[in-house]
């Protein structure tokens, strides 16, 4: 396989693709593909919506990205994950940036998240995690997004949402 795979990520809306940036951003690319290829992401979900409506996590500092896979409460957390901030990739939080969710340091859990528009608040320095070491971004949208977009316009008046959306599958490509 190459250094540069893109992640299929199959909903019942449609499917959306991920361009790995492994040349950047090794460790967490290589996390996500063991996800992937371990089958952990699938039958998981779109969980979470955020948008300036219904921000709650931290109202100060709002940011619009749609959230899937594993979710904090609902596996162990899988290895602790050397921290690649954007610091030290240069890939930023920004439109169509797909990024590891965390919750300490290094501490992943199988989540990404996507910027549904640019979100400097999320890189290294950056206001909305009280650490400020930001969040590790690995890779972009490729592909699907109309249906990335149809996804966030299914936001509910909660971040957290109560009509999930599948995630049927995550493929190597």
């Amino acid at each position: 396989m190459n250094a540069n795979h893109t992640m299929a990520i199959v909903t019942p809306l449609g499917q959306f693709r991920i361009k790995l940036n492994e040349g950047r951003a090794p460790a967490t690319v290589n996390y996500f593909k063991k996800l992937v290829g371990e089958g952990m992401l699938d039958n998981t979900s779109i969980f979470r919506i955020v948008n300036n409506q219904n921000n709650s996590y931290n109202p100060d500092c709002p940011i619009n990205v749609v959230q899937g896979g594993l979710r904090e409460n609902g596996r162990e957390f899988l290895p602790f994950l050397k921290h690649e901030s954007t610091l030290q990739t240069g890939i930023t939080h920004t439109k169509w940036t797909v990024s590891a969710a965390r919750m300490g340091v290094g501490e992943v859990y199988g989540s990404f998240f996507i910027m549904m528009r640019d979100e400097p608040a999320l890189d290294f320095g950056g206001g909305r995690h009280p650490d400020g070491q930001g969040f590790a971004a690995f890779g972009e949208v490729c592909a699907g997004f109309t249906i990335l977009d149809e996804i966030f316009q299914r936001a509910e008046s909660e971040e957290y949402l109560r009509q999930e959306i599948p995630i049927i599958s995550a493929k190597l490509e």
